[in-house]
């Protein structure tokens, strides 16, 4: 009787959604979806996502410590790719920071755009941190 129900698959990879990168170089590293291609385009013809993820986590910082110390331990490194779905597994979680305007697929075509886009990126993510919410996805992943 459910039969036709399921054969469409749920679309739960969507923008804003935390996964976790599971191959190559950022290979446990947390992510944000920015956009999703399901169908897959010319360049890439499987479905992926284009994601925005943390590199480097900012470290502990404890009240006595100095206001550039404290600052400098703040910091977080991005990275902006495209992933196979394959290679991601969902969290529970979601961030809602726009990166929609600043990380775009066509940022990925020209170094110098990804290393800007990186960097808006960064600022973005950097100001989510200070603020202190969305804690799990600037913490460590133990495994």
């Amino acid at each position: 009787f459910f039969f036709r129900d399921a054969l469409e698959m749920v679309k739960f990879l969507k923008p804003g959604k935390v996964v976790v990168v599971l191959q190559g170089r950022y290979a446990g590293k947390k992510a944000v979806i920015v956009k999703n291609v399901d169908d897959g385009s010319s360049a890439h013809p499987y479905g992926h996502a284009l994601v925005c993820g943390l590199s480097t986590i900012p470290r502990k910082v404890t009240k006595k410590m100095d206001e550039k110390k404290q600052a400098k331990r703040s910091r977080c490194k991005t990275f902006i790719k495209n992933v196979n779905y394959s290679h991601l597994m969902p969290t529970r979680y979601t961030l809602d920071v726009d990166l929609k305007n600043v990380v775009t697929s066509d940022a990925l075509d020209n170094a110098t755009k990804k290393v800007a886009a990186q960097k808006e990126a960064k600022k973005l993510l950097e100001e989510r941190f200070k603020t202190g919410k969305s804690r799990w996805f600037f913490t460590r992943l133990a495994f």
